[in-house]
């Protein structure tokens, strides 16, 4: 299978480079360029590619916004957006998964880790890695919106909205498997039917719905 990936970034020279890592891949194949967020959310919908390199600084229409027309478009609901930025700081993160994006990396990440990075989150998986999950959690406790109803969470089970509330921790599936004392394809199994009770795009969705629900409030993360 041939991972279709698109390509967003003012800078022509970027986008070349990008292109030429990604092509040379096996499975993975740039199917679009655009310059612009307007471009990238026209883009997205004409070809529908799996991942979409997203960069922050764009000119007119920039990226988060760009990421959060496409997170908001039903037609696109397979598509995967990964943020690319020179910027590291936290607001652009939060931001970024808040609007729908799956995964977060700066531009001198080393070309195998962005290739791996690509693969992940066209998998479905969110590019967040333990230790960064609960660096960015610890943060986004302190900074997460006014909690909402948790009225959301009525669709699922006691057990669902547990593991929800151990995503919202940082932990992963098999440290959720560990603290349940359950198989990690029980608790995969359980984090997968939560994340399409609740419509979530993957675990970065569930960390966000799991403290702006009020499931998981600041303090509880250990």
């Amino acid at each position: 299978m041939t991972i279709r990936v698109g390509l967003a970034d003012d800078q022509a020279l970027v986008r070349a480079g990008f292109r030429a890592l990604l092509n040379a891949q096996e499975d993975l194949t740039v199917v679009a360029e655009a310059a612009d967020g307007d471009e990238a959310v026209k883009l997205a919908r004409e070809h529908r590619p799996d991942v979409i390199l997203m960069d922050i600084r764009m000119p007119g229409t920039d990226g988060l916004e760009a990421t959060r027309a496409i997170s908001a478009d039903a037609r696109l609901s397979d598509v995967h957006i990964l943020i690319l930025t020179t910027f590291e700081e936290d607001e652009y993160v939060f931001e970024a998964i808040r609007v729908g994006a799956s995964g977060f990396l700066v531009k001198d990440t080393e070309p195998a880790e962005l290739v791996h990075a690509v693969r992940v989150v066209a998998a479905g998986d969110a590019l967040l890695s333990p230790s960064v999950t609960r660096r960015l959690i610890g943060e986004f406790a302190s900074k997460a919106k006014k909690v909402q109803s948790p009225a959301t969470l009525d669709v699922l089970t006691e057990r669902e909205r547990e593991v929800v509330a151990l995503v919202g921790e940082g932990l992963t599936n098999d440290e959720i498997a560990a603290r349940l004392v359950v198989s990690p394809a029980t608790s995969k199994t359980h984090v997968s039917r939560a994340m399409i009770k609740l419509a979530a795009r993957d675990r970065a969705q569930l960390v966000v719905l799991a403290y702006e629900s009020g499931l998981v409030r600041p303090g509880w993360a250990e």
